[in-house]
């Protein structure tokens, strides 16, 4: 113990005398002194977007110093953002680029023993007590703010040696990078430049980027699948690297409905019919063929399915690809979608209280999976009735991930001019102005929430409203009227006090203002926790205000000779990053 409280203490000295700038070696003694008291054996072999996943999971239940390893998350959060938008495989291949992410994963495994602790009760958090731990967290946060700095050089040193991957890529220009404590902007130009420009803290360095051009994509989570071609190297590797996903030859597809028999037919997906098979082992499964009109980029947001695991979100089992036929295979739901139920008056009464509620929270918890833990950061933005499959005991799973996006943080905010969805379900800055975050889904599935309750459909006739039956919901909760709410289907057969809960809920959720709703995580704590009233109450909607929608002012500037997306990332914590991706036009 001597000797470990030794090694504590001599950390602690040098590491106060260490700036932002400095680069940590792994066998610090941080890592001397934590490594050994938390259950670090876990952290062998863990690439470093599994640690800041561990991170990030370690940070939400700290008992201690809590929001100082919630900020410390939110900057680890930052790096895994931009590390998923380089070739990690190949960087650590050459020695140039992978000393640096050897030294992030050093970083990071000090980072994951430092919040680790703070949640211990024994020995090591009687040490490390009081302003030592607040000290050792703010030192590990400019640590990491270096490495935000530090990683876009490592990707313009990535690209530099990189001809062969930039002749297969569409899009050609150079990278700009301006940095600072606040702000992050990441320039596209079509044509070539000879020098790309770093400013970090106040200080300018020109770095010669050379003449070679730099890749740059405006979105760079979307992967735009191009040919048949590439569509089936894409799904071999995701069957090589997904258990449980495999390929299907086309006689077993023909097989399996009948030559694709309009009677086998149980749905239509985002992207083409839906039909019922069986396989020749007796499995009953759900096949989707894409008609010819889908985008292939619907097709590919459907294969992160098979990356997915969880008891409430779909199950992708396989795939086909023949000729022009492109075909994915799910597992099949006996009882079909949750709009079969609530449309038909005749099977309505199927689904009493009991089995509502258990729907709500199991959809609860399939969207915390998509928004926290599935490595994805993954907004759906396609939540209604019909793409919510219910099993052969009515539980829910979430389907259909034709629109689904993948966001570079938990916080960020993306645009697109293409709106997909449905009226009635998307939230208003998405229906407007295109811009689209986890709150998107958090909107959608406050509407889902009130159908459940009520049976009623929302009607939302200004793009920058919320819907009728959001507005009704709202007028019932503050007059203390929520059983007019309820579906008369249901009779007396429910719980008051889970009508209340899930209808507050609701309603936070379907706010106009995005920063106004809760996370879906805050969703989950509010819908389990044993007290009926809520921290917080909805706000008014701004049509019983004013008589129509307030005018949202966000700021996202498009214009016809550049496309500017401006995405301001903000938390309860005091920092704000804010991130500008510009694609200048061709001259």
């Amino acid at each position: 113990l001597t000797h470990r409280y030794t090694r504590a203490r001599q950390w602690r000295q040098r590491g106060l005398q260490r700036g932002a700038a400095s680069m940590a070696s792994p066998s610090s003694s941080l890592w001397g002194a934590l490594g050994q008291a938390s259950t670090m054996a876990q952290l062998v072999g863990v690439d470093v977007l599994g640690l800041v996943s561990m991170v990030l999971q370690a940070a939400l239940v700290a008992r201690r110093h809590r929001d100082a390893c919630l900020r410390l998350a939110q900057h680890v959060e930052l790096v895994g953002g931009l590390l998923r938008e380089l070739e990690l495989a190949e960087l650590m291949r050459r020695e140039a680029t992978m000393r640096p992410l050897e030294q992030l994963g050093g970083a990071l495994r000090r980072c994951y023993a430092l919040v680790t602790a703070c949640q211990d009760c024994g020995y090591l958090r009687r040490l490390l007590l009081g302003a030592r731990m607040a000290d050792e967290l703010r030192v590990a946060q400019q640590e990491i703010d270096m490495f935000i700095r530090l990683i876009p050089l490592i990707a313009l040193v990535d690209n530099s040696t990189a001809d062969s991957r930039r002749v297969k890529q569409a899009d050609e220009g150079v990278l700009s990078v301006v940095t600072d404590s606040s702000n992050h902007h990441i320039r596209f130009p079509t044509k070539s430049l000879e020098l790309t420009k770093i400013r970090i803290q106040g200080a300018t360095e020109l770095c010669n980027a050379g003449e070679q051009p730099f890749v740059g994509k405006v979105d760079l989570r979307e992967q735009n699948i191009v040919d048949i071609e590439e569509l089936v190297e894409l799904c071999t590797r995701m069957e090589e690297a997904c258990s449980g996903f495999t390929r299907f030859g086309f006689c077993q597809i023909l097989d399996a409905t009948d030559n694709f028999s309009e009677k086998m037919i149980v749905g239509w997906g985002g992207f083409g019919k839906v039909y019922k098979g069986q396989l020749p082992g007796g499995l009953n499964v759900a096949i989707k063929r894409a008609d010819e009109h889908a985008a292939m980029l619907e097709v590919n947001s459907e294969l992160q399915l098979a990356k997915l695991q969880h008891a409430n979100v779909i199950r992708l089992l396989g795939w086909c690809i023949h000729g022009k036929e492109r075909i994915l295979v799910y597992e099949f739901m006996q009882n079909g979608s949750l709009d079969r139920y609530l449309c038909d008056r005749t099977k309505g009464p199927m689904l009493n209280w009991s089995k509502r509620f258990k729907i709500i929270t199991g959809l609860t918890e399939g969207i915390v999976y998509l928004h926290k833990h599935s490595m994805f950061w993954l907004v759906h933005r396609d939540l209604k009735p019909h793409n919510v499959l219910l099993d052969c005991n009515m539980l829910p799973k979430i389907a259909d991930f034709g629109s689904a996006r993948a966001l570079s943080s938990e916080l960020a905010e993306e645009r697109t001019s293409r709106v997909v969805g449905t009226s009635g379900y998307k939230a208003p800055e998405y229906a407007s102005r295109g811009v689209y975050s986890m709150k998107t889904d958090v909107f959608s599935f406050g509407v889902l929430v009130l159908v459940i309750i009520s049976g009623r459909k929302n009607t939302i006739l200004d793009k920058r409203g919320v819907g009728d039956l959001v507005r009704d919901a709202w007028r019932m909760w503050k007059d203390q009227k929520l059983h007019e709410l309820v579906d008369p289907l249901l009779g007396d057969g429910y719980e008051v006090s889970e009508i209340t809960k899930c209808a507050q809920v609701a309603l936070l959720c379907a706010q106009e203002d995005p920063t106004d709703r809760p996370t879906m995580t805050d969703v989950a704590a509010m819908l389990n926790s044993e007290s009926i009233s809520l921290p917080m109450e909805p706000k008014q909607p701004a049509a019983l205000i004013h008589g129509c929608a307030e005018r949202d002012t966000t700021s996202t500037y498009v214009s016809q000779s550049s496309r500017t997306i401006d995405i301001t990332i903000t938390s309860s914590a005091p920092m704000s990053t804010r991130v500008r991706i510009i694609l200048d036009p061709e001259v």
